[in-house]
């Protein structure tokens, strides 16, 4: 895949360039922080749409979750603080803290109902259906042992995810095809591109973000493959013939390439996130707390290293041309965007390898996550220098959702380099 992206002044040898030898070195860094390789999730939910019970039977589809010793204190004792003073006011339930920022004048009453406005403007501006890390279900998982790769979770369970996401909430009607979907006619796809080209920006933008997080996963299962299984050794490694079938020219007919593309579209969405939210960490008060001062400090000079990087990119995509018409059209708009976006986090519930419904839930509250971030932008603007902000808030969930998901993105894109010298090799 080369050149010119559509719908942005972007191209892929840029991106290449800048992520494989600038940025994906620093930050896959900070990925192995304790801060970022722990993350609280519920993979017990039911799924909310069907009847479930294909719970992947193999042991590569298992999850092994923390043993809380090993969890740093810090992190423990307040998965949504961000202070060493706020750590020490723990047992203060939030809603007193929150209580406390309306003004005292206003009757207990009033400031109740404030509080529950503030609570609706919480939710109303996440794309996310999130878990409830404070769910006895819910347990804290190290990512670096429970890394993303093939685990043998395939066919019809693993379509019927896909096909539940692409099919019910990315805005395409029923009757025009996906290219190589079962029943698709035989048009090459034609019918289904000329409906995208015709479908204003922000609806051909929702489903490109989608295909590119497909995209992604692929090429990490293409990429750690399990190579060898015996009872002396198990290798993971990259499956050449694996990536061929789902990115080549010829076998996709003409997939592959418009797979790749949407890759990179969803890459400079994330990386335009991260330069956009620099300012809410670059914040004093902000630490990545964990508990030990001289990490904390020594991560979060890291972290603005990573951002300031990210915002030095020379061709970031323009979200301005996002939900910019008619002022009650484009409310209305963004609105199906974000109840559609919430919809496909739910769907992650169904899948039915713990492993990949690990993986798929992260990566979707990361996404809706840089989503949140670029349709924030007045709030953005309005941070203070210091103290509380209440305008934005990003949780200690939210954050570390979205670099692992940027990270993952960025290893694809770094993958991509490794499969083309392989197959350059091979020829």
């Amino acid at each position: 895949v080369t050149g010119h992206l559509d719908d942005c002044t972007c191209d892929v040898e840029t991106i290449d360039a800048f992520n494989n030898y600038k940025l994906f070195p620093r930050l896959n860094e900070l990925l192995q922080s304790d801060y970022f390789r722990y993350y609280k999730v519920n993979l017990k939910k039911p799924c909310p749409f069907w009847d479930d019970n294909s719970h992947c039977g193999m042991r590569d589809c298992a999850v092994q979750p923390c043993p809380s010793d090993e969890v740093p204190d810090g992190i423990r004792s307040g998965s949504y603080k961000y202070s060493e003073e706020a750590n020490h006011r723990a047992e203060e339930c939030e809603e007193a803290k929150r209580l406390g920022a309306v003004d005292d004048s206003l009757s207990s009453e009033t400031r109740r109902a404030v509080l529950q406005w503030t609570r609706h403007d919480d939710s109303s501006d996440s794309f996310c259906e999130a878990d409830d890390i404070s769910s006895p279900e819910a347990e804290y998982v190290d990512l670096l042992l429970n890394p993303e790769r093939y685990t043998g979770y395939k066919g019809p369970d693993a379509w019927k995810i896909w096909n539940s996401i692409y099919e019910e909430n990315c805005f395409k009607p029923q009757n025009v095809k996906r290219p190589l979907a079962s029943g698709r006619g035989e048009d090459g796809g034609h019918t289904f591109y000329k409906w995208l080209k015709g479908v204003c920006v922000e609806k051909r933008a929702f489903y490109r973000l989608i295909s590119g997080l497909h995209a992604s996963i692929n090429i990490h299962l293409s990429a750690r493959y399990l190579l060898q299984d015996t009872w002396s050794e198990k290798r993971w490694g990259p499956n050449v013939t694996e990536f061929q079938q789902r990115f080549d020219e010829v076998l996709t007919r003409g997939e592959g390439p418009r797979r790749l593309k949407n890759l990179y579209f969803l890459y400079l969405i994330e990386l335009r996130a991260l330069s956009k939210v620099l300012p809410f960490f670059e914040r004093p008060g902000f630490q990545l707390y964990t508990g030990n001062e001289g990490q904390d400090a020594e991560m979060k000079h890291f972290l603005l290293e990573v951002l300031h990087l990210a915002r030095s990119f020379p061709l970031h995509f323009d979200e301005n041309s996002f939900f910019a018409g008619n002022k009650r059209e484009a409310a209305k708009l963004k609105e199906e965007f974000r109840l559609h976006f919430k919809n496909i986090s739910k769907i992650m519930d169904c899948v039915g390898c713990f492993k990949c419904r690990l993986w798929g839930k992260l990566q979707t509250q990361g996404l809706g996550t840089a989503l949140k971030i670029l349709f924030s932008e007045n709030l953005l603007e309005k941070i203070p220098e210091s103290g509380p902000s209440y305008g934005f808030q990003l949780t200690r969930q939210e954050i570390v959702a979205l670099f692992n998901a940027f990270g993952r993105v960025s290893t694809s894109v770094k993958e991509l380099e490794n499969f083309r010298n392989i197959l350059q090799n091979m020829r």
